[in-house]
C-alpha cells in the first residue's frame, strides 16, 4: 500500500520518508491535492483542539465521498459529532480503536471500528493490512463512535490489569522473610497460569532488569481513556469499582494526594499526638 503522510513535525516526517516508510506532504493541502479521487485519510492525533482543528481543516480541503479515518484515542462523542458534521458535506468518517501499543509494527494492531457498512468496506484493505491477520485482530464493531467507545473501555480495563499486577508484586517483593525470586514468578506464571498475558509479560521483562527498575519514577500519567471510561460508568449508573480505583490510584502517583496524606497525618498528630514526619 503506497502512503502519502503528513506531519506537522517535519523531523519526523523526514524521518519516516527516509526509511521509505511514506512519500511525504509538507502540508495538508498538499497530502490532499497528491491523493487520488476519491481518497482515504487516516489522522492519529491527540485528542482534543489538534484533532478538532485538524478535522475542521480537511472538512475545507476534501471532496464528497472522501473517506476520513480516525484512528487516534478520541472521546467517542466527539467521533460523533464529527461523523455527523462531515456527513453534512457528503464526507465519510470512520473511528478506530487502535490497540498494540509500539509493538503492533511487528505484531499487528488490534483494530476497534465505528462506521457504516459500506465505509468500513471500502477500507477493509488497509485494515487488513494493519491487524495480525486479514481475519483475526480487526472487527466492526458498530456505527461510528463505536469504534473509540469499544477502545475507551479497552483501556479502562487496561488500567485496571496493570494495578493488580502491580500490587500483587509488590507485595511479593515486600514480603522479605520469604526472600521470593519475584522475577521468576513473573516468568512461571506466563506458562499455564490464568493470569499469563502480555501484560504480566510485559512485567516479567521489568523485573528481569531491576537497575532500570530503580531508576523509574513512582510517576504515572494517565492518558484520558480511564477518566473517560470512569464518566461513562457514573452517567450509566453502571458499578465499575476496579476501573474507578485503577484510575485513582494514578492520580495519587501524580502527587494529587499529597495534601490529602498531610491532612491526614495533622488529623492524627491532633486527636492522639501521633508524630508526623517532616520534610
Amino acid at each position: 500500500i503506497h502512503v502519502l503522510g503528513f506531519d506537522a513535525d517535519h523531523a519526523t516526517l523526514d524521518k519516516l520518508a527516509g526509511e521509505q516508510a511514506i512519500s511525504p506532504a509538507f502540508s495538508l493541502e498538499e497530502l490532499v491535492q497528491a491523493l487520488p479521487q476519491p481518497r482515504v485519510l487516516w489522522t492519529m492525533l491527540p485528542a482534543g483542539p489538534i484533532s478538532q482543528a485538524t478535522v475542521d481543516k480537511l472538512a475545507s480541503l476534501l471532496s464528497q465521498d472522501d473517506l476520513l479515518i480516525d484512528g487516534a484515542n478520541a472521546r467517542y462523542q466527539d467521533s460523533q459529532a464529527r461523523a455527523a458534521s462531515l456527513q453534512s458535506k457528503g464526507i465519510q468518517f470512520i473511528d478506530v480503536g487502535v490497540s498494540g501499543g509500539i509493538w503492533g509494527l511487528q505484531n499487528g494492531y488490534c483494530l476497534m471500528i465505528g462506521g457504516s457498512p459500506s465505509s468500513v468496506e471500502r477500507a477493509s484493505p488497509y485494515f487488513q493490512a494493519l491487524a495480525p491477520s486479514a481475519e483475526q485482530g480487526w472487527l466492526h464493531c458498530g456505527p461510528v463512535g463505536a469504534g473509540h467507545y469499544t477502545k475507551m473501555i479497552h483501556n479502562g480495563i487496561e488500567y485496571g490489569m496493570m494495578q493488580a499486577l502491580a500490587e500483587g508484586f509488590a507485595l511479593l517483593q515486600n514480603k522479605k522473610d520469604l526472600q521470593l525470586p519475584v522475577a521468576d514468578i513473573a516468568e512461571l506464571w506466563q506458562h499455564g497460569s490464568v493470569v499469563r498475558s502480555w501484560l504480566l509479560e510485559l512485567t516479567a521483562d521489568a523485573l528481569a532488569d531491576p537497575e532500570n527498575l530503580d531508576e523509574i519514577a513512582p510517576f504515572v500519567s494517565d492518558s484520558g481513556e480511564g477518566r473517560w471510561t470512569v464518566d461513562a460508568a457514573v452517567e450509566q449508573g453502571v458499578p465499575a469499582p476496579v476501573l474507578s480505583m485503577a484510575l485513582m490510584m494514578r492520580f495519587a502517583t501524580q502527587g494529587k494526594n499529597d495534601y490529602a496524606a498531610k491532612l491526614l497525618a495533622a488529623m492524627r498528630q491532633g486527636f492522639g499526638g501521633h508524630a508526623v514526619v517532616k520534610n
